[in-house]
């Protein structure tokens, strides 16, 4: 059975990894787009570029992440339950309390974000405190507590920031290869090596994008239920978190902000119905709520 700190080790190797591979990929599309340009300055920006984009996913990407999700800081005399809740299953769990924040949006849903224990932050919605009793909201936020014990929040925030920003260079990438102004050569053969960076180059830029998001998918469906089972053993009540599912799987509008860099952070998927359809479909990033529940009332 897992454990609250189980994978812990793991978690933070495969952040690092992650960032190594954003690293390389980023220079790589830096060396063809100094290649096709005939800049060599341009390779020297990606390097020192991408240097930067991975100190601000490890250090900043929880306010990020807060920022573009509308969150703002829950007061205790505001919030009563969910502070003195999230302050009982913490010192359950011999974690700090987390800082904990709230977002005005009816749809039931909630997150945890941040670098590290120290560093931690629970989210909930407006709409989840409101359909939730205080046995429901103990699992939702044990949940919670669980990725942050488990590490699993890091990557998944720092792949908040590296994806949209792989997408991003990406999309410069395509533009600039299909509109032209790249290096021409004179030499013997340069004409055909100009063609096959040119292939490379938009092969990458379509790829990395895919890559990003494959990345985004391995780390999201597997540690939902590792969540939900480690939750289940803070709380020693699985129905609890079961029937808060079952509330959060009814309602199918999506959240007012909406967003696939960060829609897998969240204990369910943020995009309600839409999920169900087209490319969110495909995309997934949360198992299915039923199965979740079918496991969870399987451990009693």
């Amino acid at each position: 059975m897992a454990t609250l700190y189980t994978h812990q080790a793991k978690n933070v190797w495969k952040t690092w990894i992650l960032m190594t591979v954003f690293f390389i990929v980023i220079i790589l599309l830096g060396w063809y787009a100094s290649y096709y340009f005939g800049n060599p300055n341009i390779l020297y920006f990606f390097v020192a570029f991408s240097i930067i984009m991975n100190v601000i996913s490890y250090w900043f990407s929880d306010k990020i992440v807060l920022g573009m999700s509308g969150a703002r800081p829950a007061s205790r005399e505001e919030f009563f339950d969910l502070y003195t809740v999230t302050e009982n299953l913490a010192i359950t769990a011999g974690l700090p309390l987390p800082k904990i924040y709230v977002i005005n949006d009816p749809a039931p849903n909630a997150f945890a974000t941040g670098r590290n224990k120290e560093h931690a932050v629970v989210a909930v919605t407006t709409g989840l405190l409101q359909i939730l009793d205080r046995t429901e909201l103990e699992g939702v936020v044990a949940h919670e507590l669980s990725h942050i014990g488990n590490r699993d929040m890091l990557i998944s925030t720092v792949v908040v920031v590296l994806v949209g920003f792989v997408a991003l260079v990406s999309n410069f990438f395509l533009r600039a290869s299909f509109f032209g102004g790249g290096r021409r050569s004179d030499r013997e053969g340069g004409g055909q090596l100009q063609t096959i960076l040119i292939i490379v180059g938009i092969l990458l830029a379509i790829l990395a994008p895919i890559i990003a998001m494959l990345i985004q998918l391995a780390i999201s469906r597997k540690r939902e239920f590792l969540a939900d089972a480690s939750g289940a053993l803070l709380t020693r009540y699985p129905d609890g978190l079961a029937s808060a599912l079952e509330k959060i799987g009814k309602y199918n509008r999506p959240m007012a902000r909406a967003n696939d860099a960060t829609a897998h952070l969240f204990i369910a998927n943020p995009f309600g119905a839409k999920a169900l359809h087209g490319m969110h479909k495909l995309f997934m990033t949360h198992p299915p709520i039923e199965e979740r529940i079918a496991v969870l009332r399987g451990l009693k």
